[in-house]
């Protein structure tokens, strides 16, 4: 039987390698149906015609959807679909339904899954026809603090000094890392601990860790185009938006750390 370890620090559990080959196994489904689904986007369609084909690949592939059915105590409702999915200033928690995608939207689209007992978590997001030159922008610059991000992850590194990194990426081409939601550990369950915040302030010093063999983080920069302030859309506490109404952008990747290096369980 595989037993999964404890960090040094406190809360963080440690993945051995059979059980990183099965998020591997996870993560390669949820790289699949984004692969799918992402190429679905077009002006007129709706992001329940999306959520429908993610659920049905994921159901086909015996795996559970990872975000059906999860309760937030302030919201109305369990949460009714596979995929998150996020238009213009929505930034995570976009509802599927029968909103009909239109030429110069971008949907940030978030898949989960669980296989044999542990998780993979990822999001993109696709512009939709033709995108203003600052939205392909938020999109280029959202993506590229993810890569960066992967690229500086090794064993012995602070994170303060990657999320710094990111931080300074976004702000140097005039845009916000969103602050009140944030990456995290992913394994047997969908957010374990630790944060893995996108930014890095005084206020964190207390919760910054040290990368070690075995971790596995979903690492996830959200981007505006205007201010970092963000708030519930209504009063069913799902859909969280930009408060400026800013075109909002979410890149994520399930990884994992090894002695060699990072390794990427979301990507094909």
């Amino acid at each position: 039987m595989m037993t999964t370890k404890s960090a040094t620090q406190k809360g963080i559990i440690l993945k051995d390698n059979d059980e990183i080959d099965i998020m591997r196994r996870a993560g390669a489904l949820v790289c699949r149906v984004l692969d799918h689904v992402c190429g679905l986007v077009k002006v007129g369609a709706t992001t329940g015609e999306l959520n429908d084909v993610a659920e049905k690949m994921i159901s086909d592939a015996g795996a559970e959807a990872l975000f059906k059915g999860v309760v937030n105590p302030a919201a109305s409702y369990p949460f009714p679909a596979a995929l998150c999915t996020s238009v213009n200033d929505e930034v995570v928690h976009g509802v599927p339904g029968d909103r009909a995608l239109k030429d110069g939207d971008v949907v940030s689209i978030d898949c989960g899954v669980r296989i044999d007992g542990f998780c993979g978590d990822s999001a993109r997001t696709i512009p939709v026809g033709n995108v203003s030159k600052d939205v392909q922008s938020l999109l280029t610059v959202t993506e590229e603090s993810l890569q960066l991000a992967i690229s500086e992850m090794k064993v012995g590194l602070m994170w303060s000094e990657i999320a710094t990194a990111i931080q300074r990426k976004v702000e140097a081409a005039g845009m916000s890392v969103v602050r009140e939601f944030v990456g995290h550990g992913i394994g047997q369950e969908m957010h374990e601990e630790p944060k893995v915040p996108n930014y890095h302030d005084r206020s964190q010093r207390k919760s910054d860790f040290c990368l070690e063999e075995g971790m596995t983080l979903a690492v996830e920069p959200m981007v505006t185009l205007g201010a970092s302030d963000v708030m519930y859309a209504d009063a069913d506490a799902w859909v969280i938006v930009t408060k400026d109404s800013s075109f909002a952008a979410h890149f994520e990747h399930s990884i994992a750390m090894t002695a060699n290096g990072p390794v990427i369980l979301t990507a094909a």
